[in-house]
């Protein structure tokens, strides 16, 4: 899985730069080999290209292509993305669904062929792993890549490039409206380069007439390069705000995000794509993708109480056959009876992390509770359409089942977020130095509830926030903040001394308040991904957010039924192994 671990593309740029030009591996992230095809980076899985190198010996592009499929083949021949897509996509209409194709298929293929771009030359169903365009509803972009898009887009269509469908596209400012707090962009100087980020992406809404949803305070960063202190913050995070208050059941969303299958909890098919692929869809209309398989996740049975969504996917994740890259490029497809107990904020937490399992995107067919939470949310009386599910008998790569009532709280060790372990198997616990409550993943209103559940049981207890530890809650959008306030809820975090943070994505990206300073500093994290260096220099656990309020409290990692036993033993949050033993 080389490239695994985020969607930016200036990996691939950055090779480019350096010379390379093949990159060689045992496989590769999706993402990142679908934004090396658009830069014209060859990529290959051809390990006895290795020896032919050393030898000196030439290799023709053709062999180097051969064994992908024709559209990656076309655009790594044409130079990269944007000729490709110059000459060959401004022209492409969406395809005439055919009603009486009465194949089964799965959400996603209907999806995809109710939205698939079709030349007259290519209109036949895809096949797994063949490449194609769709037309998406939505499209998005956040602050870490605008300016790249702007660049991009200069070069191969001049300044002024006309934008197909201006209407459907947002942008968004979320990443670093709190770097100003964040001692790794102030220590090392960054503080320049993110306020030009910040006006790059900022001219390039304005130039276009872009919807923008940008920062709390609009002169953060430059009050950050002054030396000032300032709160920060944004309205949300970017693919918080689509599944809040634009995706709709069976649309096709995509973003800038490695998470933007965050909104598949809604019934729609939400993927991330790089800068060259944004630039392209900007452009033309039209967004490349790979033909998925999908695979089933039968959630089945009612998980017992304190198991969360969070919890169920770190079971996933820790699965021998998902750490082996089953479920690289596919589609994770999310049943079973246990979906029917989760709320859509929940749903979304299993979507969300479809990025850490290596997929393409995660979804869950849309039902009363979606109906639920579009006229909660936003009004909508929405109407299911009929299609708008998997047909029995369609085909899935693997089903993979999980026997919900027999999970317990889960908690993933640093390193990586398939290092999964159920938390009564830790007998040594860690002390922890921060507890951090927060991101797209954790930053809802259900997120939410369970850290007033824990929190508000602390208050009526007279407990606090353990000695030595800090505690982040950051809220994932202004919505959820003002829920938060309408409920009443930040009496009690306040009380146990947590510091209450606008949103942003902000630690979750090593970019504000929740990231450790010291490789020595032990974090407690709701965030989705614990790679090495991802939120500081420290070691980062994995945990749901009941898990993180608990431990914040017991300072030590522990869960809230662990935190109640202790307190009702009397105990310190120093003799947890005491109380383990009793």
């Amino acid at each position: 899985r080389y490239g695994k671990g985020s969607s930016r593309e200036h990996s691939p740029i950055a090779e480019i730069a350096a010379g390379i030009r093949l990159v060689i591996a045992e496989s590769f992230e999706r993402i990142y080999r679908q934004n090396a095809d658009n830069l014209g980076l060859f990529t290959s899985t051809d390990f006895g290209l290795i020896e032919r190198i050393r030898r000196g010996e030439a290799i023709d592009v053709e062999e180097l292509v051969a064994g992908r499929d024709a559209l990656a083949a076309g655009i790594l021949g044409a130079g990269g993305l944007l000729k490709y897509g110059t000459s060959r996509l401004r022209g492409l209409k969406p395809a005439h669904f055919d009603a009486s194709d009465d194949r089964p298929k799965t959400l996603a293929e209907k999806i995809i062929e109710r939205h698939r771009l079709q030349s007259a030359a290519n209109h036949a169903p895809l096949k797994p792993g063949q490449g194609g365009f769709v037309r998406a509803d939505w499209r998005f972009i956040h602050e870490y890549f605008t300016g790249m898009v702007a660049h991009l887009l200069d070069g191969a269509f001049g300044k002024c490039a006309s934008l197909f469908d201006a209407g459907t596209i947002l942008t968004f400012e979320d990443h670093l409206s709190y770097a100003h707090r964040s001692p790794m962009h102030r220590i090392n100087r960054l503080m320049p380069n993110v306020l030009e980020l910040s006006c790059a992406h900022r001219a390039f809404a304005r130039q276009y007439g872009l919807v923008e949803h940008g920062y709390l305070d609009e002169d953060v960063l430059t009050k950050g390069v002054e030396g000032l202190e300032s709160e920060g913050g944004s309205e949300g995070i970017c693919h918080a705000m689509m599944a809040e208050r634009y995706a709709l059941p069976g649309q096709v969303v995509v973003g800038t995000d490695s998470h933007t299958p965050h909104s598949g909890a809604v019934g729609c098919l939400a993927f991330g794509v790089g800068a060259t692929d944004m630039a392209n869809a900007f452009a033309t209309g039209a967004v490349r993708f790979t033909m998925p398989e999908s695979l089933l996740i039968d959630f089945d049975g009612e998980p017992p109480p304190g198991v969360s969504a969070k919890d169920l996917v770190l079971h996933l994740l820790a699965l021998p056959a998902i750490r082996a890259g089953l479920g690289v490029g596919k589609v994770f497809e999310f049943a079973g009876s246990a979906i029917a107990h989760l709320s859509t904020d929940d749903r979304a937490t299993l979507t969300n992390m479809v990025a850490e399992l290596g997929g393409f995107t995660g979804i869950v067919a849309p039902d009363a509770e979606t109906v639920r939470f579009l006229k909660e949310r936003r009004g909508i009386e929405f109407a299911i359409e009929s299609w708008m599910k998997s047909d029995a008998g369609a085909r899935y790569a693997e089903v993979i089942r999980v026997d919900c009532a027999k999970l317990e709280t889960m908690v993933a060790r640093p390193g990586d977020p398939g290092n999964g372990v159920p938390l009564s198997s830790l007998t040594d616990r860690v002390a922890i130095d921060i507890a951090y409550g927060g991101s797209c993943t954790a930053g809802k209103r259900a997120d939410f509830d369970d850290y007033h559940v824990v929190l508000s049981w602390a208050v009526e207890r007279g407990l606090k926030v353990a000695p030595g530890v800090k505690l982040y809650l950051q809220f994932g959008t202004t919505d959820v903040r003002d829920y938060c306030i309408e409920r009443g809820y930040l009496d009690a975090f306040e009380r146990v001394g947590a510091e209450l943070l606008q949103p942003a994505c902000g630690s979750c990206s090593n970019c504000g308040p929740g990231a450790s300073t010291d490789s020595g500093q032990v974090t407690v994290s709701a965030i989705n991904r614990n790679f090495p260096g991802r939120s500081g220099p420290g070691q980062v656990w994995l945990a749901s957010p009941a898990t993180v309020a608990a431990s914040a409290i017991g300072g030590m990692v522990m869960s809230y039924e662990e935190l109640m036993r202790s307190a009702s033993l009397g105990a310190t949050s120093r003799s947890f192994e005491k109380i383990q033993a009793e």
